[in-house]
């Protein structure tokens, strides 16, 4: 008999390991990030996130998982520090109201309810 040329995936060799890098299919991201596997098939489709393309398929490395939560990681917001405003003292002006030169605001009506636009006969068209 005859061997095969390539060894079968079933039977990883000890530098093979090291070598290549495990994939994961959308649907393991998905159970590591919560979320449905759906989101992470669309969110590759509209290249939103990193990813791999074997075929037709979507693939992730330990490498894309890691850079996904790094992309949608929340920090706290820094707080703001006041003291480097300089606060108001008692003798500067007022505050000045808009120069006249400044572009004329649009002022908004309401339309009437549909109610009374209706026909004098009292028929709706």
């Amino acid at each position: 008999m005859r061997q095969p040329a390539i060894t079968p995936a079933s039977t990883p060799t000890p530098h093979a390991e090291a070598a290549l890098p495990r994939l994961y299919v959308p649907e393991e991201v998905a159970a590591v990030l919560g979320c449905s596997a759906w989101w992470v098939k669309d969110r590759a489709r509209r290249r939103l996130i990193p990813f791999a393309r074997v075929g037709r398929a979507y693939r992730f490395s330990g490498e894309h998982l890691a850079e996904i939560i790094r992309m949608h990681e929340t920090r706290p917001a820094l707080p703001q520090q006041r003291a480097a405003a300089p606060a108001p003292s008692a003798k500067s002006p007022a505050p000045q109201s808009p120069s006249p030169s400044a572009a004329p605001t649009a002022r908004l009506r309401a339309r009437p309810p549909r109610r009374n636009r209706q026909s004098h006969f009292g028929t709706a068209a």
